[in-house]
């Protein structure tokens, strides 16, 4: 039981777009889209497709913290 704050909680994904009056089912869809994106669930459904080991997922996490920090840099530099 003393393990369960390591873990990741799953929390419930519920996503729900009403439609407005008059609101094209394009429009809807749009808007439906943009909140999954927000929620972040593709992108959770996309992690959790294979399983990374801890070490694994530290060292991309890294390599994508270090890319930023580059970005940043050369913007800061180039200014």
């Amino acid at each position: 039981m003393e393990n369960i704050g390591k873990r990741e909680k799953m929390k419930a994904i519920n996503v729900e777009v009403t439609p407005r009056r008059n609101e094209a089912v394009e429009r809807l869809i749009k808007r439906f889209t943009k909140k999954v994106k927000k929620e972040g669930i593709l992108q959770a459904a996309r992690e959790r497709k294979y399983y990374e080991k801890p070490s694994d997922k530290k060292k991309r996490v890294a390599k994508q913290r270090k890319k930023v920090l580059d970005k940043l840099k050369r913007q800061r530099d180039t200014i």
